[in-house]
């Protein structure tokens, strides 16, 4: 094994059999944060994100790219025998296995997790799914979009009277990748202490769920289900997205002190006495009016204008970006999250650096995403194959290499 990372969870070896984003989420998290993590893709075709095809650079797939860097890739057909025995031959050095299959994938293969524990007591065996390994849907397939409907995420996004709106990011993907990071972590403390592995289980309805919590709040207390507020909070104003004379720009009036401070920067102190407005209560009750007023005069200046006044009074404020000013702010690259990484085929790209910082082992992103079966000759030496029997491998079609 290599440990190319001195990050707080060098050692770890993590086989991932994952594709999309859930699943490669979970292992870019360790990935970065210094586990060896192997990528194990099926045959024919691998991850199917390398069919995606629009955008690609110089011909590979970049949110494939985006989704997989700082991994080793190996490619095995899995319903091939000697495939399936490269697997399990892994499995025995492996701390962790993580898997995104429709749930019983693994099982009807003979490689679920009561036949890996037999064979690696201490397997910490992640399965991330649509709806988790148990309930009336667990045989159910998964995919964002359908997350984010069943969890009722859609029925709270959009502008009020809309149509139901799918956040515009795959939040139930990305979340169920995260929760299934923590787990695993969580799980290895356990391992580390006792030597026991186990299953963590979690889903895409779960991790849409989990988004909830407001919402969820409001519907145990009262029996009522929210309605999409476009950009404003359900609990206080003014807390949204308002209009300057170039753009749009939020301002955080979560509480009476930011309140009263934004009145002053707009230059309306009387507004902070105004029966509709005195007391949160009264200012959502009378939103729309607030909103308005406020919006009149945001648009005589610009949102530079409008930071600097807001930054210089306390204000929580900030320009609504769009991706590109997000990704080339001076913070953003500040706090490295954009990465240069030289891919073989692709050339010089860029992706998203680890959101998580550490004084003492610092996350890396060293490695590009790999070519489909780019480190399989490499892999299956340090387990333990010959070069002829990688050979005979290749030629009956268990493995590929590029």
């Amino acid at each position: 094994m290599t440990n190319r990372k001195a990050g707080p969870l060098a050692g770890l070896r993590v086989l991932e059999l994952t594709q999309i984003m859930s699943g490669p989420t979970c292992g870019q998290l360790l990935a970065d944060m210094g586990a060896d993590v192997i990528k194990v893709e099926k045959l024919p075709g691998g991850d199917d994100a390398r069919g995606y095809r629009d955008p690609l650079v110089n011909g590979v797939s970049a949110p494939f790219m985006m989704m997989n860097r700082n991994k080793r890739g190996i490619a095995i057909d899995l319903k091939h025998a000697d495939g399936k025995a490269i697997l399990l031959r892994m499995v025995e050095k492996a701390d962790v296995l993580v898997e995104n299959f429709r749930g019983g994938t693994l099982d009807k293969l003979g490689l679920g997790y009561e036949v890996l524990s037999k064979i690696n007591q201490g397997l910490i065996y992640c399965a991330i799914t649509g709806y988790g390994l148990d309930g009336p849907y667990a045989k159910k397939g998964g995919f964002d979009l359908i997350a984010q409907g069943f969890a009722g995420l859609m029925s709270i996004t959009g502008e009020p009277g809309g149509a139901p709106a799918k956040n515009g990011n795959a939040v139930s993907d990305m979340n169920a990748g995260i929760l299934g990071a923590l787990g695993i972590v969580a799980a290895y403390v356990h391992k580390l202490k006792t030597g026991e592995g186990q299953i963590v289980d979690t889903s895409l309805s779960d991790a849409a769920l989990q988004q909830l919590y407001w919402h969820a709040a409001i519907f145990f207390a009262t029996g009522k289900s929210s309605e999409p507020t476009g950009s404003a909070h359900i609990l206080t104003a003014p807390y949204q997205a308002f209009e300057a004379s170039d753009g749009w720009i939020n301002i955080g009036g979560a509480n009476q002190a930011n309140w009263e401070r934004i009145a002053e920067v707009l230059g309306h102190p009387e507004w902070r006495e105004d029966p509709r407005f005195k007391t949160n209560s009264e200012r959502m009750a009378h939103r729309e009016e607030l909103v308005s007023l406020m919006n009149a005069v945001l648009r005589t200046r610009t949102r530079a204008e409008w930071q600097a006044a807001f930054d210089q009074a306390g204000v929580p404020a900030g320009p609504v970006h769009t991706v590109g000013e997000a990704l080339s702010h001076p913070q953003t690259l500040a706090r490295g999250m954009v990465v240069e990484l030289d891919h073989p085929q692709a050339g010089l790209t860029r992706a998203l650096g680890c959101p998580i910082h550490f004084s003492a082992t610092p996350a890396q992103v060293t490695r590009p995403a790999p070519l489909l079966g780019q480190h399989t000759r490499e892999l299956l030496k340090e387990f333990g194959y010959s070069d002829a029997q990688v050979d005979t491998f290749i030629s009956t079609n268990a493995i590929a290499e590029p």
